[in-house]
């Protein structure tokens, strides 16, 4: 939202002095004249920005002057920076009222034109996280780990394993990744020597120690995380490999094709049909699978497979026959 980038734009300048407008750009992932339209505006509706070209130059603020966003604190910055890129604050009343003082200090610096935007944003969209059926998945101690990661302070925790035993770890928090709304603690656990990814829903106490560590210049969560998605998925293919062969016909097989819902590994087209083969993972998740294909596919392989859907065709006979 070109509000966001206003904002953005103030941010950077007031907090490094000086920046060129190609900066800023990079900054922001937006082009040049973008940047220059924004300035403008920023100008026109009061801010004194001021740009001079040249070396050395580049846009800022005129001596003396602040739009006090400064004074916002850093768990403020962070709760707008979360809110931003579509992340809720958390489920607790002390995020939320963090991130409403963040946005009352940053409305009142604003132009009057952008405070009424403001104002009509938040008055206009609401934004309800609870799934229609089940509770949102409880997350305790996400306040205390963005704190910790912000002061780089060890920690020691509480972490349940997948079979349910809890270990006791003290680690070195390096950044936290956010996927599919669940959140995960990239961190150096100290017992293990190495780099670990956590599940912070699965944390079960934290407490932050007085030690504090410095994270590698070399390290970037980003790359990490990207090298363990990618070994995850892997992995998870070689263990849940469960190869099926299902003929379509034509218009149906297409129609398969177009809505990718199913893992895709192989494609042989005929004259008026397409055999199509899946990845369905394992034979218990195939038999559900298989069920929401169209009516008139049929199951070649596996043999196990098409036992079962000739099973299930005969118990529907016998359950749907006139008596």
């Amino acid at each position: 939202m070109r509000l966001h980038r206003l904002i953005a734009i103030l941010l950077l300048v007031e907090s490094r002095g000086r920046m060129t407008a190609g900066a800023l750009a990079e900054a922001l992932e937006t082009s040049v004249r973008s940047i220059y339209r924004d300035i403008a505006v920023l100008a026109e509706s009061g801010i004194p920005l001021t740009s001079a070209p040249g070396p050395g130059g580049g846009v800022s603020l005129m001596p003396g002057y602040t739009v006090n966003l400064r004074q916002l604190h850093e768990e403020e910055v962070l709760q707008l920076f979360l809110n931003g890129m579509g992340l809720r604050p958390g489920n607790t009343e002390e995020s939320r009222l963090k991130l409403m003082n963040a946005l009352m200090k940053l409305g009142k610096t604003l132009p009057p034109a952008y405070q009424a935007d403001l104002h009509k944003v938040q008055s206009r969209f609401f934004f309800d996280e609870t799934p229609w059926w089940t509770g949102q998945a409880e997350h305790p101690f996400l306040e205390p780990l963005r704190g910790a990661l912000l002061r780089s302070g060890k920690l020691a925790i509480g972490y349940r394993k997948v079979n349910g035993d809890i270990s006791e770890r003290c680690v070195r928090p390096y950044g936290m990744v956010v996927k599919q709304e669940e959140w995960y603690l990239v961190a150096y656990c100290e017992a293990a020597q190495a780099l670990r990814t956590f599940k912070c829903g699965r944390i079960t106490s934290l407490n932050e120690l007085t030690e504090t560590f410095e994270i590698p210049e070399h390290f970037s969560l980003e790359e990490y995380w990207r090298k363990q998605e990618q070994s995850f998925i892997s992995a998870r293919r070689k263990e849940e490999c469960y190869p099926v062969v299902v003929r379509f016909n034509r218009s149906e097989g297409e129609d398969i094709l177009l809505r990718k819902q199913l893992e895709i590994t192989g494609i042989q087209e005929e004259e008026e049909r397409m055999i199509i083969t899946f990845n369905l993972y394992d034979y218990h998740h195939a038999c559900t699978e298989i069920l929401t294909l169209p009516p008139t596919a049929e199951v070649l392989q596996p043999l196990v497979l098409r036992e079962y859907m000739r099973e299930r065709l005969r118990q529907w006979a016998v359950m749907y026959s006139v008596t």
